[in-house]
């Protein structure tokens, strides 16, 4: 039995986090405190705190759901527990925070190689059981199989959030054909061809945790298979905390291919252009010189 009465509904599905966290988990609920719209910390009577996410969207949870169930499958990097998840709500372990060290980034870097190493059966693949309309952040992401990397990036990551940009004016038409000339020259940028990889897939700095037992967990994914560069683009977007010993350690596991460094700003196109979408044209700007950038090489 719940010693709190449950916080009152968010207005989705009827119920609120402490209720979604006691039907998910089959535990009473001892506490709560919200952390926001969609987060709240709740306590369950064995003493577990755990943390209770509300979805963004229609399927937003389920894709989550099956992006930490794919990457944990992995046995590689750490993720938090999965406690239950339905269409609107996601019932994980909180991580208690600790502080970055080089040492631990060196383990994430390598158990990130690892992971990249596990695969993926196509560039584009959605985790087992996970939708096609998935999402990043807040924005829709498709998952849609491909064969060819330039290609797929071109037509599934990069030109739809290009095309809402234009449409809701944070791009210009001539602005947009320095991107659309990068699509047209990607088989000729993207260097050596690699096998589909296990992205986490919105791997910025504020989805890594570093946890208070001196090791890194990863949260919040948008999990597909695509290439490795791309996490590591974004590691570097948003900047990381010793993010020299986290490479450093994923060399030593999976050396990079050679250039890897001159083609971040190919990869962080499209991180660039969701969040143009979703927050407006300083990032547009940052996507265009990176596109500019990557033409004059």
């Amino acid at each position: 039995m719940q010693t709190n009465p449950p916080a009152a509904s968010d207005g989705t599905d009827g119920e609120g986090p402490a209720a979604a966290a006691a039907r998910l988990t089959g535990r009473a609920v001892t506490g709560e405190r919200r952390l926001s719209g969609a987060l709240t910390e709740v306590t369950l009577d064995d003493g577990l705190t755990v943390m209770v996410k509300r979805g963004d969207g229609p399927g937003s949870v389920r894709a989550e759901a099956a992006g930490l169930r794919w990457l944990a499958a992995a046995g590689t990097v750490r993720l938090p527990a999965l406690h239950g998840d339905d269409e609107h709500w996601l019932v994980v372990d909180l991580v208690p925070r600790g502080r970055p060290t080089a040492r631990a980034a060196g383990r994430f870097g390598r158990d990130l190689a690892a992971l990249h190493a596990a695969g993926a059966p196509a560039f584009g693949a959605p985790p087992p059981g996970g939708p096609v309309d998935a999402y990043i952040g807040r924005a829709p992401m498709r998952n849609v199989p491909g064969g060819d990397w330039p290609r797929w990036y071109a037509e599934h990551r990069v030109l739809p959030y290009l095309r809402r940009a234009v449409d809701a004016g944070t791009v210009q038409p001539a602005e947009a054909a320095d991107v659309e000339r990068i699509c047209e020259r990607l088989p000729g940028l993207a260097g050596p061809a690699e096998p589909p990889a296990r992205l986490h897939g919105d791997l910025w700095n504020g989805n890594v945790l570093w946890g208070g037992d001196g090791q890194v967990r990863l949260i919040d994914p948008a999990a597909h298979g695509g290439h490795r560069e791309t996490d590591l683009a974004m590691l570097h977007l948003f900047g990381c905390p010793h993010l020299e010993a986290v490479l450093d350690g994923y060399q030593q596991v999976a050396p990079l291919a050679e250039g890897w460094a001159g083609r971040v700003g190919l990869h962080q196109l499209f991180p660039l252009l969701v969040h143009a979408v979703l927050f407006g044209r300083g990032y547009a700007e940052q996507a265009l010189t990176a596109a500019r950038s990557a033409l004059s090489v």
